[in-house]
């Protein structure tokens, strides 16, 4: 326990002592939901990995919200100077245990082996996003190391096709798909220009209460009471493991969770938690 604390307090130092580029919110392009019927000329089409989103800006791998990940020496020494935005990513699957792997404030040099980084974005980057996709594939080929991966891109000729490439990657076990403008400039943001589809939309919120069980689950959580990015407030009560009523998401916590659209008032319909979001703070 006494190790423990020391971890805890040496981790929180060297945080705050961290310079100011290393601790600030990257500004990250962030998708929107795909429309049902969406048409896919225009657009290239990659799998949606079900990862961590990580931030490279040269010199050290970030969480989507800006605090470091305790990568390995040898893990970051292998990235190239220059920005990069991907997924860290073990597997189909696999978010979990990569969750866990990623969240370690001392790193498992053994679990980092079998990461992978997902490249899907370069930063700043200048034309079009089918051309700063053709540099990432030659950015990969260059550092010829099979843990740095340029996500692939394609390009669909039609709805039909869209969905077919949707329900292959969804029987592999996969989360969906992402579309991006294949002439789109760099910028940040949410955007109409990244596009998510996926057979639930999925969104994202802050824990800021919890609601007492009943019956079943009387002594342990009943629901947690989120709110959104757009500062709505609801409560979250399906999803959970037994295990997760137990030991619910603190207060101030980030936690995804899947859904159907919303009511009038922007309350998601039918919301039901996914899980906890992996950075820490």
């Amino acid at each position: 326990m006494q190790s423990l604390r020391h971890t805890r307090r040496t981790f929180i130092a060297a945080l705050a002592a961290l310079p100011v580029w290393a601790q600030a919110r990257p500004s990250l392009l962030l998708a929107q939901d795909a429309p049902p019927a969406v048409d896919p000329s225009g657009w290239l089409v990659s799998e949606k990995y079900d990862g961590v989103r990580a931030f490279w800006d040269g010199r050290a791998l970030r969480f989507r919200g800006g605090a470091p990940i305790a990568a390995p020496a040898w893990f970051a020494q292998r990235l190239p100077p220059i920005p990069l935005d991907g997924e860290l990513w073990l597997d189909r699957g696999r978010f979990e245990a990569l969750s866990g792997i990623v969240r370690r404030t001392v790193p498992d040099d053994a679990a980092w082996q079998a990461l992978r980084y997902m490249l899907f974005e370069l930063p700043g980057g200048a034309g079009r996003f089918a051309e700063r996709a053709a540099r990432l594939q030659q950015l990969a080929r260059d550092v010829g190391w099979a843990q740095l991966v340029a996500v692939p891109q394609s390009q669909l000729r039609s709805a039909q096709a869209l969905q077919q490439r949707l329900a292959a990657v969804l029987a592999a076990g996969g989360e969906g798909l992402m579309l991006h403008r294949a002439d789109a400039p760099y910028h940040t943001g949410r955007s109409p220009a990244l596009l998510k589809l996926k057979p639930l939309q999925d969104a994202e919120g802050v824990v800021v209460g919890h609601v007492a069980g009943r019956g079943r689950h009387l002594g342990r959580l009943g629901a947690l009471r989120l709110r959104t990015d757009h500062g709505i407030e609801f409560l979250l009560g399906t999803g959970f493991s037994d295990a997760e009523r137990e030991a619910p998401p603190v207060l101030g916590s980030r936690v995804s969770f899947t859904h159907r659209g919303f009511t009038a008032d922007g309350v998601p319909r039918f919301a039901s938690f996914l899980r906890l979001r992996p950075e820490p703070g």
